[in-house]
């Protein structure tokens, strides 16, 4: 019994067993990369991309046509009387952190995975839930016509203010400033920070595994960091005296919802065990498995002459083990 504890103990590893993950690995990063999947999977969501660019047209005319004048009388000033005050946050900015950064880190993401469905899903998601909640809130805006806190300097910038018979008000200020003082609710900054900041959490959720149930709060500090980033963004409008507080939070939870629509499209929710990826990499995998004959070559290399090179190797490994055994039992 003890030589064959010994011998059990010094047996060849498994090493098919041991690379088991790492194949899995290779496999995602190299059956679905942009190169080899890229133009099937653009062409597939031509419909989406065309839509996206129906959301931008739509949004740009949103810009241009005038809101709604609200009625706005002499006793409603004392509210809106706020001194203009420049963006702690620009306009130019926002696309910056709620676009272009969420796009970089999906970039980054695809370099270590080689997924170009996780990238282009990822993506196409993101402009979706921005676009969408940035029609929603400007159509909302000029709806509404609600004043900003700073419109009586905006509607009378030398201090002066004059009214009609009805006791509306009379503004001789510029036709822009006035314009952009009746768009205050919901706020557009608010709305669009956490549509992409948003959708950002909610992809880094899934990929980092936050709700796995091994109790790593550490994880949820990265979740909760670009919502912390889009809560500040949304102080700020408050503090510059651009938006109410009703219009923050109308629009900080316009967008989250947004966001949060357009990445259950995509992505399974993060806390599912198979939160990490997109379902159609999933369903890649699937259609794979069923169709082995028809795999796509990794690197040159296709999964059936892989596993042909990796059979005497299996092989020679399956002796050496059946060896060991036979001098255990005294065979040999």
């Amino acid at each position: 019994m003890g030589w064959k504890d010994t011998i059990s103990f010094l047996r060849a590893p498994n090493f098919g067993q041991m690379f088991e993950g790492r194949a899995n690995e290779v496999e995602l990063g190299c059956r679905h990369t942009v190169k080899s999947h890229g133009p099937t999977v653009a062409r597939t969501h031509k419909h989406d991309w065309l839509i996206l660019l129906l959301l931008a047209a739509i949004e740009v005319i949103l810009n241009i046509i005038h809101p709604f004048y609200r009625f706005v009388g002499k006793d409603m000033m004392t509210d809106l009387k706020y001194p203009m005050k420049d963006n702690t946050v620009p306009v130019w900015a926002v696309p910056m952190y709620a676009v272009l950064l969420p796009i970089v880190i999906f970039l980054l993401f695809y370099l270590r995975r080689r997924d170009v469905y996780d990238l282009h899903h990822g993506i196409l998601g993101l402009l979706f839930a921005v676009l969408i909640t940035g029609v929603l809130t400007d159509a909302i805006k000029n709806g509404v016509g609600r004043p900003r806190p700073n419109f009586f300097w905006r509607c009378f910038p030398d201090g002066k203010d004059l009214y009609d018979r009805w006791g509306n008000v009379i503004c001789h200020g510029k036709d822009s400033d006035i314009k952009e003082g009746h768009k205050s609710f919901p706020s557009g900054h608010t709305s669009w920070s956490f549509a992409g900041l948003g959708f950002l959490s909610l992809y880094l959720a899934g990929k980092i595994k936050a709700f796995d149930q091994r109790g790593h709060v550490a994880k949820l500090c990265i979740v909760f960091l670009p919502i912390l980033a889009a809560c500040l963004v949304g102080i700020s409008r408050v503090d510059d005296y651009w938006h109410h507080w009703q219009d923050v939070f109308a629009g900080g939870l316009l967008g989250l919802v947004v966001a949060t629509f357009c990445y259950l499209q995509f992505f399974p929710p993060p806390y599912h065990t198979e939160g990490w990826g997109p379902y159609a990499y999933f369903r890649a995998q699937e259609e794979s498995r069923s169709n082995p004959q028809t795999d796509q070559p990794m690197n040159g290399v296709s999964m059936q002459q892989l596993n042909q090179r990796s059979m005497p190797r299996n092989i020679a490994e399956n002796r050496l083990n059946s060896s060991f055994d036979d001098m255990a039992s005294g065979i040999r």
